[in-house]
């Protein structure tokens, strides 16, 4: 079917009281794994392609994102593409031309007002290109020679009061914030501040991500759905599952050598758990 866009699938889940799944891409297997599991489950979904992947990809974009773009035309499920955590402005600009409907653009590293002016300038450009545009704002630090607080380190919090400040003279379309997950965690063993998640869906007007979701429980995770987060990030779940079965398959067969045979069960290791999420994240709107 058509490529649709991350705003078309964000306003719909908020209809149903629920979220959109959006899931980090590395390799092509990591997009047919997604594209599959979304169809398992019934689902629409969100492919996302991080600043890193890009990087690991030798700096070029297009040839993932039109894997991407293919994928999405030929799902029986609708497909968004998002070009994630975009840090380099070139970057940013390649976006429309490759394919993609949303960009999150990341200048949370920096203090809070340089932090505004750039994802200012970011959102201007984007809205003008007819790009969906999310940020991100955790607690931001430098009081008393402190220095900035990254939004993924352990501790760090959104301010309700900054996040709604900051999303008034931005322009932006959603915000992730901070809540208690992090990055690339292996364990599922984040403990999300769901009071303050109230406090933010209260004072806020747009759509709510919560980033490093691999590391929060299923409860705690239907739970944060439950109470407005409208965009759940996955990475490092899909690169758990792809690897264990990698390491499994390779510990069975020492000999192989046929990277198909072992990238499949990776695939298919991957394709599970992205139904298995978009099945706790559907439990949300039941709840």
């Amino acid at each position: 079917m058509p490529l649709t866009t991350t705003g078309e699938l964000i306003t719909r889940a908020a209809r149903r009281r629920t979220a959109v799944p959006a899931f980090n891409i590395i390799t092509l297997e990591h997009i047919e794994a997604v594209v599959s599991g979304a169809e398992t489950a019934g689902a629409p979904v969100v492919l996302q392609v991080s600043e890193n992947a890009v990087k690991f990809r030798g700096g070029r974009l297009c040839p993932l994102a039109r894997a991407a773009v293919t994928a999405a035309e030929q799902a029986g499920v609708p497909v968004a593409l998002h070009l994630d955590h975009v840090q380099s402005e070139s970057l940013l600009r390649q976006a429309p031309e490759a394919g993609f409907s949303s960009v999150m653009y990341d200048a949370a590293r920096l203090p809070y007002a340089e932090n505004l002016t750039a994802t200012r300038a970011a959102a201007d450009w984007a809205h003008a290109q007819g790009l969906w545009i999310e940020a991100e704002l955790g607690q931001i630090g430098g009081k008393d020679g402190r220095p900035p607080l990254d939004a993924h380190a352990p501790g760090a919090r959104t301010d309700p009061a900054e996040a709604r400040d900051f999303v008034e003279r931005t322009g932006v379309d959603a915000l992730a914030v901070a809540i208690g997950s992090t990055h690339a965690m292996t364990t599922r063993t984040a403990a999300l501040d769901h009071a303050l998640l109230e406090r933010l869906c209260a004072g806020l007007a747009v759509p709510l991500v919560l980033h490093g979701s691999s590391g929060v429980p299923d409860d705690a995770l239907v739970e944060a759905v439950a109470g407005g987060i409208g965009k759940v990030n996955v990475g490092t779940a899909l690169n758990a599952a792809l690897t264990g079965a990698v390491r499994e398959h390779l510990g069975r067969h020492p000999d192989a050598v046929d990277p198909r045979a072992y990238l499949a069960v990776g695939r298919t290791a991957m394709a599970g758990e992205v139904a298995r999420i978009i099945r706790v994240l559907d439990g949300a709107s039941s709840s």
